[in-house]
C-alpha cells in the first residue's frame, strides 16, 4: 500500500510553554514543494490568517470528493467543465463530552459542456457513489452531508 506523508514543524516562540499562553502556530509541508501555515482554529486562539487542522480535514474530504466525481464522471462519459465545493466542517462534543469535528457539509457544484444535461436524480446517484468510493470520506465514516448545489 502507499504510504503519502507531510512534514511538521513548530518552535516554541515564548520564554516557556505554559497552559494557554503559548502559540500553535506552525509549518505543514507538503512533498518538499508547498507549505501550509498551520495554527489552531480562531476560536481557540489561532490566527485567521492561518490553516486550521478542522478546515484541513474539510479539505481533504472536499478534495477527496470532487476527484471520486471527476474519475466516476470520466468512465460514464459525463463531460464536467468546472467542479467548485464550499466544505464545512463543524465542531461539537461527542458522547464523552470531547471537542470532534461531528460534521462536515460538502456543497458540491457542478458544471457541464454546454448541451449536456443530467437530471437532479442522476446527480444525486453520482454524488453518493463519490461518496462511498472516496477513501477520506471512508475513513471518517459518519457525519458527512453531501448538499447538491444546480
Amino acid at each position: 500500500m502507499s504510504e503519502l506523508s507531510i512534514k511538521l514543524n513548530w518552535k516554541r516562540k515564548e520564554e516557556e510553554l505554559s497552559p494557554g499562553k503559548f502559540s500553535s502556530e506552525h509549518e505543514v509541508s507538503y512533498n518538499d514543494h508547498y507549505m501550509v501555515k498551520g495554527d489552531t482554529a480562531p476560536d481557540w486562539g489561532g490566527s485567521a490568517e492561518n490553516t486550521n487542522p478542522e478546515q484541513a480535514l474539510a479539505a481533504s474530504l472536499s478534495s477527496c470528493h470532487m476527484m471520486t466525481f471527476l474519475a466516476l464522471s470520466a468512465k460514464t462519459k459525463w463531460p464536467v467543465l468546472s467542479y467548485e465545493d464550499q466544505a464545512i466542517a463543524h465542531l461539537g462534543k461527542n458522547d464523552k463530552k470531547q471537542m470532534i469535528v461531528n460534521k462536515i457539509d460538502l456543497h458540491p457544484k457542478v458544471s457541464f459542456d454546454h448541451g449536456f444535461e443530467v437530471s437532479h436524480e442522476e446527480l444525486e446517484k453520482m454524488h453518493d457513489r463519490a461518496h462511498r468510493y472516496c477513501f477520506i470520506a471512508n475513513t471518517l465514516d459518519s457525519g458527512v452531508e453531501v448538499n447538491i448545489n444546480i
